[in-house]
């Protein structure tokens, strides 16, 4: 998958859960990206934001850093 793609994809969906509370907003991004992206997607992601996330809202990265994503995007 394009970086470009992805890092739309993970911004629409920070858009959707961004007017929710923080914390919730947080929850639901993981959850929907934990979800509905296969394996390879997640680790892409993950990649991602270990070199940066250039562009990725703010609500991906944190979603992502509170659940300790920068080192496993799998489902617990």
């Amino acid at each position: 998958m394009k970086e470009q793609d992805m890092v739309r994809m993970a911004n629409q969906i920070a858009a959707y859960f961004a007017s929710y509370p923080a914390r919730t907003g947080e929850q639901e991004v993981h959850n929907h990206i934990a979800s509905f992206w296969e394996p390879r997607m997640r680790s892409h992601l993950r990649d991602y934001i270990l070199q940066g996330g250039k562009g990725l809202h703010p609500l991906v990265v944190a979603a992502m850093a509170e659940r300790n994503e920068s080192v496993s995007l799998s489902r617990s």
